[in-house]
Formats: C-alpha cells, sequence, structure tokens
C-alpha cells in the first residue's frame, strides 16, 4: 500500500513519480464500471461585473465563479511573455485557510494548462470562486465552475476542463463523485483535471492511502466520467444560445 497525502501537481512534469503511470486502455477499463455522478447544474453570465461568469452545481455542491480580465497588471507580477493569472476561492464562511489555498493551486495549475495566456502578455487575469455549499466533491465542482467561467469570459484556451472526485471506501470500491458522507467513510480521495480533447490528466489532488493499481483504476474511472461531463458542458452551451437566437 502507497501512502499519498493532499497535494496537485501536472502530470506533464518530467521527474514526477505520477508520468510514470500509464492508463492507455482506459475504455477497456471501465467497460464494465457503471459511472454515477449526482445531477449537474450550470448557468452562465449571471453577474455583470465580471467579464465571464458561470454557477455550477453538482448534486447539493454548489459553486460561483467570475472571471475578470484581461486587464492592466501590477509591475511586481507582471510576466513579459504571458498573462499571469491569479485565483482566489472564497469559503461559504468565515477566511480562506491552508485548504482553499492548496485548491487555488490545483485550479490555478489547471487553468495555466489549457490557457493560451502567450496572447496576453504583461496583462492581469483573475479568477474568484466563492463556494455556496459543499456537500462533497468540492474541487471538482471549483475546477468545473472555472472552466464554465472561463469559456464565458471568452478567453482563448487550447481545451476545455473538466474535475472529476472518486473515494475509496473501506472494501476497496471506487465511488465518483462522493458526498460530504462518503468522503468521511473513505480512505482515499482522488481529484482530477481531465482534459476534452484527449482526455489526459492534467492535474491531480490525491488524499489518504491507495496501492498504485488502485490509482491506475481511479483515473480510469475519472477518464470514463469526464466524457458525461463534457457532454454536460455541450449541452448547457447550446440551450443557452438557442435561447438568444
Amino acid at each position: 500500500m502507497t501512502h499519498f497525502y493532499t497535494k496537485c501537481f501536472l502530470i506533464e512534469q518530467p521527474d514526477h513519480f505520477m508520468i510514470k503511470i500509464r492508463v492507455s486502455n482506459w475504455q477497456t477499463v471501465c467497460k464494465s464500471t457503471d459511472i454515477s455522478l449526482r445531477e449537474f447544474g450550470c448557468e452562465q453570465n449571471l453577474l455583470s461585473r465580471p467579464d465571464g461568469s458561470a454557477s455550477f452545481i453538482q448534486g447539493d455542491t454548489s459553486v460561483l465563479a467570475g472571471m475578470y480580465g484581461p486587464a492592466e497588471v501590477k509591475v511586481s507580477k507582471e510576466i513579459y511573455d504571458r498573462a499571469t493569472l491569479e485565483v482566489l476561492i472564497q469559503p461559504k464562511v468565515g477566511l480562506p485557510s491552508v485548504r482553499e489555498r492548496s485548491q487555488e493551486q490545483c485550479v490555478r495549475e489547471t487553468c495555466e494548462a489549457s490557457l493560451l495566456s502567450f496572447l496576453h502578455p504583461r496583462s492581469s487575469l483573475t479568477l474568484i470562486l466563492q463556494v455556496v455549499h459543499n456537500d462533497g466533491s468540492l474541487l471538482s465542482c471549483l475546477l468545473n465552475a472555472a472552466c464554465m467561467a472561463l469559456m464565458d469570459a471568452g478567453l482563448p484556451m487550447s481545451c476545455l476542463f473538466c474535475g472529476v472526485t472518486c473515494a475509496i471506501n473501506s472494501d476497496g470500491q471506487i465511488i465518483t463523485d462522493p458526498t460530504v458522507a462518503q468522503e468521511k467513510e473513505s480512505r482515499a480521495i482522488l481529484t482530477f483535471a481531465i482534459d476534452s480533447t484527449d482526455h489526459k490528466v492534467l492535474m491531480s489532488s490525491t488524499q489518504g492511502s491507495f496501492s498504485v493499481y488502485e490509482l491506475q483504476q481511479c483515473i480510469a474511472v475519472c477518464q470514463k466520467a469526464s466524457e458525461k461531463i463534457f457532454l454536460f458542458y455541450r449541452d448547457s452551451v447550446q440551450r443557452r444560445y438557442s435561447k438568444t437566437l
């Protein structure tokens, strides 16, 4: 059994452990697996002040996102060849803690992997995420809300992305999109950011203990589950623009 603790990283990092994990045949792995996700809900362009906004709901977990920019950036934060992205997460109650800072890093690195930020050098992008309610799988809901807000802002992206959370219970069963109660009863919680083009893993955040085989199984299950989320993205955007035509 391998022990991991909460952290996030990009799979493309060449010297990282995760680059050695290969799940090339994930359709076959998940052929007999029933992927169960809670009901989704999304609304874009619901705030007037941000350049892009979205609310995303997964079951009883709800997040509101606002995207500002490209805008002028402070000289101290200026990057000459790309935009500076800042992600701020506001909890439902109280001030941001270490947990929110870790989630901010995960969301920021995922957004940076998909945004074509070199098209807006020496500028500022600010993404603010407000947690409305948390009933489990919060990080994946934050990622999904962020992606929909980026789309609403019209920022150039190389691909879309979505977040999928799964949990491993004491019996070794993999539960997708777990609730808070299911997370408390699980020995491991894993969240992956999946891209829309090749279903590659852009980011991973893990907590708890699991084997390498279980890690491979979770990646495969989350890649399969991402198909449903990307289909929801498409349907949500189509419904929005069909109303305006």
